[in-house]
């Protein structure tokens, strides 16, 4: 019998990105999957996964298969993207907006269908970081005349709506709540005017607010972290990643009464291999090669590590901007015997289940969700204590330096090279730790941060 505790109040659920896209987006692309299967699960019924990044349709239908293919959607049908549905032109399109024409002194792109039958005509805006909030017209080319809405934004809510009403009629109900879970602060600010009281907006954070060095819970937050934060209180309820980060932004802005903690969620698995199966001086890395992760620190750090044991070895997994960067340093450094950059994987539990132990040396985290993929599998961690995050994540199955700390890391990496009997000790702790990001296990949280902005008014009508 299903627990109610565990079961999410009627309505209808989508899940609301900029994009998400295996191998481009990093971890965002496996935890907002996970967030709507994390639905399916707690009783929403088939919600979708939706987009509004303006690639091609055809680059969408492979990123829906990247997804089905990795087991991360059920089906393709689950994930929609809104120029994709632009270019099949709905009637929601024909009905959308008002009689009117472009904004003057704006530049302006149109988007036609196979055809060449023009479907609507985009402001453009260079270099413009605030352009998702701008109001020059949004001109959809409609069967009877041009009709324009506000700006991106009110194309964002036309499309939303009209998704709305397509659920609504099929189950004959046209004031059934419509929840949108977005997933992306650049479409979260755009949303804050949606004010049908048929609509509940919860927000999620993956990131660190803070500016670098990232440490600072006091320092000047500007740019799109700044104007999000400003909104906080237009939001149902803003699920943060960790408990940490939710405390120090409400001790500086406030909490409208809306936060909650619920972690992105990992699967715990199968059983890990034993130690004896390991290699005992294979370290392992999983992240995107990006300023972010601080992959430097850890190679840094590696000429110390392997003075005290030469036959370690350090696999980063991974691709990004800063592979050739990195592949230097190894070079400079004299460790390309012992450092191997593999870039991407599809086969991050094969290896986890042959490494002795997993590092990251990350400057920020909004949760770290690597930590508890590698801890599934059995494996210790040695991270950075870096905001926000590895705490919360490492628990008693690993070691925490200080951010940036290079003798701190290779001293950390040595002594649990050294010390198999310690290894065993910390990878005994590490299913345990693990077990507490499942489904299962944050269901409840997430269930009731829902039901809490299910069962208030909106905090936009009105």
């Amino acid at each position: 019998m299903t627990d109610p505790a565990d079961t999410l109040p009627d309505a209808d659920y989508v899940v609301l990105a900029s994009r998400v896209a295996l191998g481009l987006d990093g971890g965002f692309a496996v935890a907002v999957p996970a967030r709507l299967r994390l639905l399916e699960a707690a009783g929403a019924s088939r919600p979708l996964l939706l987009s509004v990044d303006g690639q091609t349709p055809e680059a969408h239908a492979a990123q829906r298969r990247a997804f089905v293919d990795a087991g991360h959607l059920p089906d393709a049908a689950r994930m929609r993207n809104l120029f994709d549905d632009l270019l099949d032109r709905g009637e929601w399109l024909e009905r959308v907006g008002e009689p009117g024409g472009r904004t003057p002194g704006i530049s302006y792109r149109t988007i036609t269908n196979a055809a060449s039958r023009p479907i609507v005509s985009l402001p453009v805006f260079e270099n413009d970081p605030e352009w998702h909030l701008r109001d020059a017209a949004v001109v959809v080319h409609a069967e009877n005349g041009d009709r324009v809405l506000r700006g991106f934004r009110g194309l964002y809510i036309a499309w939303l709506e009209a998704i709305a009403g397509e659920r609504r009629a099929a189950v004959g109900d046209p004031e059934r709540l419509f929840v949108v879970v977005c997933e992306s602060r650049q479409i979260g600010e755009a949303l804050v005017g949606w004010s049908a009281p048929g609509v509940r907006l919860v927000h999620t954070v993956h990131n660190s607010h803070l500016p670098a060095p990232h440490d600072d819970p006091g320092a000047p937050v500007a740019g799109m972290w700044e104007r999000w934060l400003r909104t906080l209180g237009a939001y149902d309820a803003v699920l943060w990643p960790t408990a940490a980060q939710r405390d120090e932004v409400a001790a500086r802005f406030g909490d409208p009464g809306t936060f909650h903690v619920v972690p992105n969620t990992i699967e715990l698995g199968a059983e890990p291999p034993n130690a004896a199966s390991r290699d005992p001086h294979l370290v392992v890395m999983l992240n995107r090669l990006a300023p972010q992760k601080r992959v430097d620190l850890a190679i840094r750090a590696w000429p110390r590590v392997i003075q005290a044991v030469p036959d370690a070895r350090l696999d980063v997994y991974g691709d990004g901007p800063l592979r050739d960067e990195l592949q230097e340093l190894i070079d400079e450094l004299g460790v390309a015997a012992s450092v191997t950059l593999h870039g991407a994987t599809a086969d991050r539990d094969d290896i986890f289940d042959r490494a002795a132990l997993f590092v990251t040396s990350t400057a920020f985290e909004g949760q770290g969700l690597s930590i508890a993929e590698a801890l599934a599998r059995g494996l210790p961690v040695v991270s950075t204590d870096a905001r926000y995050g590895p705490r919360e994540a490492v628990g008693d199955a690993g070691v925490l330096v200080p951010p940036g700390d290079v003798d701190a890391l290779s001293g950390a990496v040595v002594e649990l090279l050294r010390d198999d009997r310690r290894r065993a000790e910390l990878a005994s702790h590490a299913r345990r730790v693990a077990a507490a990001f499942t489904p299962e296990a944050l269901r409840p949280a997430f269930v009731a941060a829902l039901a809490s902005a299910i069962e208030k008014p909106s905090r936009r009508a009105g």
